[in-house]
């Protein structure tokens, strides 16, 4: 017990005063990409300058909390100990508060199982979304995912030093979509050290929400940031409105740089508050072979989409050497 509360009272003092935070430091952020883990992809990574990763750990992932073993728990470490490459979080989906009890159960289950195979790795942070059950009043469900978050990953939380983090992305499964919902479940889980915000400034643009104003109002939330854009094709929109008819797309993600974020300003509310996390791409342009690339190891369109990403976002990024979380 007096462990469990050492523990949670270090995590809180890091929430309230924020060390990644200094100001008068440098700006250097790791920058990173996100993917599914596989040698190669991390061999990939280290060769074109990134220091960071974001793993894809779900159900049937190359890093399966179900099936990996110890063994492959080692030989990964060696892995990215060789390539000198950090790993800032896992990204894993799944609805926490899922109205059918069965599909509920599984997902709870393999959040645990997720949780300590992080602290096994020393992941710091599992993007994911908060949950959610449209058939119920919305603090309704703000307090069932307070409920199941502390009845069912907390423990395993404290005892693998992890923290999960809602990326605001507006699908079935999530209520952190907007400051809205940051608002309530922040209010409803009050300062626990084991939730925060995985930041995607993309998110927002599609929802016709400002993405750097909210990161301002919430920048202190922010441990973990997926970079990605959003293009509004206006012509699509103005023609078919947005739930058009036809079905036609009126907005599509981009690599940073081709959308409609500002990218000076949104690391602007980052560096003035001395961000020294990861900040990873997360390539979903259908321009680069987002949508064709189903292998382990990442395709070449795939990798051009990184590069060309990475030759935008070194004008703001220096990208400094760090020390990881595997280093001997």
């Amino acid at each position: 017990m007096v462990s469990s509360l050492a523990f949670a009272a270090a995590l809180r003092s890091q929430t309230s005063q924020n060390p990644q935070r200094h100001r008068h430091t440098e700006w250097n952020p790791r920058l990173g990409v996100l993917g599914r883990y596989a040698p190669e992809n991390v061999e990939f990574a280290k060769a074109h300058g990134f220091t960071n990763m974001i793993l894809s750990a779900g159900p049937r992932s190359t890093l399966d909390a179900n099936t990996v073993t110890d063994a492959q728990v080692e030989e990964l470490k060696s892995v990215l100990r060789k390539n000198d490459m950090h790993v800032s979080a896992f990204q894993i989906d799944g609805n926490h508060i899922a109205s059918d009890p069965a599909r509920r159960a599984q997902v709870n289950d393999y959040f645990v199982k997720a949780i300590d195979l992080a602290g096994k790795l020393n992941v710091p942070y599992i993007g994911t979304q908060s949950g959610r059950d449209s058939a119920k009043p919305f603090q309704e469900q703000v307090d069932e995912i307070v409920q199941v978050y502390k009845e069912k990953y907390f423990a395993a939380c404290e005892r693998s030093h992890v923290r999960l983090l809602w990326e605001p992305y507006p699908n079935e499964a999530n209520l952190a979509t907007s400051p809205v919902g940051f608002e309530a479940l922040f209010k409803g889980f009050g300062d626990s050290p084991y939730v925060g915000l995985q930041f995607d400034p993309s998110h927002f643009v599609r929802q016709f929400m400002d993405p750097i104003e909210t990161a301002r109002q919430f920048v202190d939330k922010i441990y973990d940031v997926h970079l990605k854009d959003t293009e509004i094709l206006w012509p699509v929109l103005r023609a078919g409105g947005i739930d058009p008819v036809n079905k036609a797309r009126w907005w599509r993600y981009r690599i940073p740089g081709m959308g409609s974020i500002n990218w000076r300003e949104f690391f602007s509310v980052l560096q003035d508050v001395g961000y020294a996390g990861a900040m990873s791409i997360e390539q979903e342009g259908p321009l680069y072979g987002a949508g064709t690339n189903h292998g382990a190891a990442f395709s070449d369109d795939f990798k051009m989409g990184f590069i060309m990403a990475k030759r935008y976002l070194d004008q703001y990024v220096p990208n400094l050497p760090r020390a990881n979380n595997y280093q001997a």
